[in-house]
């Protein structure tokens, strides 16, 4: 399988990069005390280092807001996923706990705020890319049964012509939703430049996959440098 982003997304920002890890043989399980407890103290640590007013002019949160505009996206209707994600936390919201997979990665990206998702590959059987979208694209939306057509030209993340995600980073799809069921999993990171935060992710994501989740990995990075990787 590739998995592939289209040169156009890197006119829109040349330093964009796409942290993407192959998590296999994963356990999931029911959030534990500990996996809260994390993502409680990922809450705190927000709260105390980021004002409310503040957040358009985190570097990440910015960056991913100027990538939307560029692309047509207007980032005050079709919010961020991620920002409207922390917006809860620093009006001081926790975030709901769902399973240890989704609220660890939740965990992670507060922690180092940057863009991440799971996405469970049992219901991805086509390549993948990040790619302005076709007449052809589909995309279920999150608890819904019925496909729905996509604005043709939209940045999204595909698998085939079925859609993961619409406006970019806006909204996820139900198909590879992560579960308890859910063993084997591509993660996506997006990042910009040096950013540190970027490599602490993915030390994080990959760490839990093997301490936590028992599982093993494959780890690449897709940046202008290099379009497209297979696993």
């Amino acid at each position: 399988m590739r998995y592939t982003v289209d040169p156009k997304v890197f006119k829109l920002q040349e330093d964009i990069k796409f942290g993407i890890i192959i998590g296999k043989h994963l356990t999931n399980t029911e959030t534990t005390d500990e996996d809260e407890s994390r993502l409680r103290r990922a809450e705190e640590q927000m709260r105390s280092t980021i004002q409310p007013d503040q957040l358009r002019e985190v570097r990440n949160v910015a960056l991913y807001r100027e990538v939307m505009t560029r692309a047509g996206i207007n980032p005050n209707k079709y919010l961020v996923s991620v920002e409207a994600m922390f917006k809860r936390i620093l009006k001081g919201g926790n975030l709901p706990k769902i399973n240890a997979l989704v609220d660890l990665c939740n965990a992670v990206s507060v922690e180092q705020v940057i863009s991440l998702g799971g996405h469970d590959l049992d219901d991805i059987t086509h390549d993948m890319e990040v790619r302005f979208s076709h007449s052809e694209d589909r995309f279920l939306p999150f608890g819904a049964e019925d496909y729905e057509p996509v604005d043709e030209n939209e940045l999204v993340f595909t698998s085939g012509h079925i859609v993961q995600t619409r406006k970019w980073v806006w909204r996820q799809s139900e198909l590879g939703k992560m579960t308890l069921n859910s063993s084997n999993i591509v993660f996506q990171l997006v990042g910009f430049g040096d950013d540190p935060s970027f490599d602490n992710a993915m030390r994080s994501i990959e760490d839990l996959v093997i301490d936590r989740f028992n599982g093993n990995f494959k780890s690449f990075v897709v940046d202008a440098t290099n379009q497209s990787i297979e696993f």
